[in-house]
């Protein structure tokens, strides 16, 4: 099978993920969790997004991470965005445990403790969400799905839409930071309005 203009499309084996044989396009989260001794575990995730239009908001983890079992047991957390000015940072919350199961690298992300949850929020964001857990879904292979009522919201000003402020001119000025799969990053400086068809409704 080819495309129209003559680029040929190339069957992939399903016997395996496919994930990573084409970049993806994917938001950049930092989920806050509460460990078991009180401290508080920061994760960098990017198979997340709203569920549906109300303030529900889900991301993928797995029973082999400290962030799923943190939630089931203290069923509050929080999720920050980050900008692409965080971007060390960022990639410093991946940062593995050492032997005694301390993540010294959580040391370099600033802090501010959420407002409704038990929680902290990573300073330097620009989009906030505390969250409730709702549920969690397991069975996705070796992957769940951590569903969580949004409680408690806010952002950066700079970030917010605004009738009166260009949407174009706010990105561009204020970039947004997304995650190709696999393992490359991206900042979206440009954008357009989406061409809806007249009558569309969500």
């Amino acid at each position: 099978m080819s495309t129209e203009d003559g680029s040929r499309i190339v069957p992939l084996p399903v016997d395996q993920p496919v994930w990573d044989r084409v970049f993806t396009v994917a938001p950049l989260i930092i989920v806050g969790s509460q460990e078991s001794h009180g401290t508080f575990n920061l994760a960098p995730k990017h198979l997340a997004t709203p569920l549906g239009w109300d303030n529900f908001y889900s991301f993928v983890c797995s029973p082999r991470h400290s962030t799923y079992h943190n939630i089931r047991r203290m069923p509050e957390y929080t999720i920050s965005f980050p900008r692409p000015t965080e971007l060390v940072t960022t990639s410093l919350a991946a940062a593995p445990r050492c032997e005694d199961l301390t993540k010294p690298s959580l040391l370099a992300l600033k802090t501010v403790p959420a407002s409704q949850v038990q929680g902290v929020l990573v300073q330097d964001c620009y989009f906030f969400l505390e969250c409730r857990l709702h549920s969690i879904i397991d069975g996705f292979g070796r992957n769940s799905l951590i569903i969580g009522e949004v409680v408690a919201a806010a952002a950066r000003e700079d970030a917010l839409r605004m009738d009166d402020r260009d949407e174009a001119d706010q990105i561009n000025q204020s970039p947004l930071m997304v995650y190709l799969s696999p393992g490359r990053y991206a900042e979206i400086h440009q954008s357009g309005a989406f061409p809806f068809p007249k009558g569309y409704t969500r």
